[in-house]
């Protein structure tokens, strides 16, 4: 039985956060996260009259623990306050909007996890407003499309996360796109375990990676990207700026990545976001690498208790379609 945060723990955070006359008076763990726990807390006794705490905790997290994962791998599980810290630094230096930070812990004296309390940002998710106000919608998508242009005009010769280059490391792997094949080298093998369809087509999708991968040549320059980009990543504030959360994962690589997400989580809107001079032979293997990714991902969180499984299930199902479509275009 998973044991998430409890009011009392949550109290001495927000004390410390703003002062000790601030009283909790209810808390919200908000839907979504596999990683970490998002609490929206409400408080008395100070201002802003709600604040949200991050809890990195073991029991926070999902995702089934990893065998020998490499930390400088770009794609490595990017969670915790290290990261968090490092990513919003370095959006908020470039004027990209992120919530504030009201307090990073990492001490465990409190409490036995890396915990964060961050403004707790009035709005919807950009995801919500599509569907309930397209014109307000349209004017944050416009908004993110120029946040998104200061990120990937952000040039490292380097690849990876922002806090491991922050640390003077080197990211693991020889080439953006060498590392994204052989992610989906792995992810086609660990799929093909679990769903018929793709191992049926295994030979196929093996070959499909290597081909794709062969036209690929080689680029110098990465861009600032956020790495998972969905609409329910960008929060709407009350002036309608888009706020961007969820950022742990933010690294210098190919753009190319950004726009392959972009493009499957935004669908007809992503129109707004596209750009030109993007490089077709590497978001042909990233789309193919992306499908792959989207069907290994969530069958593996459904090894373990992940609470919205038939929701994880139909992702699956989905990207497995998609990605056998792709052998006959």
């Amino acid at each position: 039985m998973r044991q998430f945060m409890e009011t009392e723990a949550v109290s001495g955070i927000v004390r410390d956060a703003l002062g000790a006359g601030a009283q909790v008076v209810g808390m919200d763990r908000l839907r979504g996260g596999s990683k970490k726990g998002v609490y929206r807390v409400h408080v008395e006794g100070a201002r802003p009259a709600s604040v949200i705490v991050y809890s990195w905790a073991e029991a926070e997290n999902f995702w089934p623990a990893g065998q020998g994962v490499d930390a400088a791998d770009p794609f490595a599980p990017a969670s915790g306050l290290v990261p968090f810290l490092a990513a919003q630094r370095k959006l908020d230096s470039l004027g990209v909007k992120v919530p504030g930070v009201l307090l990073a812990d990492d001490s465990r004296r409190g409490y036995p996890a890396d915990v964060a309390v961050v403004e707790d940002v009035a709005g919807d998710t950009l995801e919500a407003l599509l569907q309930t106000d397209p014109e307000r919608a349209s004017h944050a998508l416009n908004d993110l499309a120029a946040m998104l242009d200061v990120m990937h005009r952000q040039h490292s010769p380097q690849y990876g996360r922002v806090d491991v280059l922050e640390r003077g490391e080197t990211a693991s792997g020889v080439s953006c796109e060498q590392v994204v094949l052989e992610r989906a080298v792995g992810d086609l093998a660990e799929a093909a375990e679990r769903d018929p369809g793709i191992r049926s087509a295994s030979t196929r999708l093996h070959d499909r990676l290597q081909e794709l991968s062969a036209r690929v040549s080689p680029r110098m320059e990465h861009g600032l990207i956020h790495g998972e980009l969905g609409p329910d990543h960008v929060l709407v504030d009350v002036s309608g700026h888009p706020v961007l959360i969820d950022i742990e994962g933010l690294m210098f690589f190919d753009v190319e990545w950004e726009h392959v997400f972009l493009r499957l989580r935004f669908g007809a809107h992503y129109r707004a976001l596209s750009r030109p001079g993007l490089d077709p032979a590497r978001l042909d293997l990233f789309m193919l690498a992306m499908r792959l990714s989207l069907v290994a991902g969530p069958l593996r969180l459904l090894d373990g208790d992940f609470p919205n499984r038939e929701f994880m299930r139909e992702i699956a199902e989905h990207n497995a379609n998609e990605a056998l479509a792709l052998l006959v275009r």
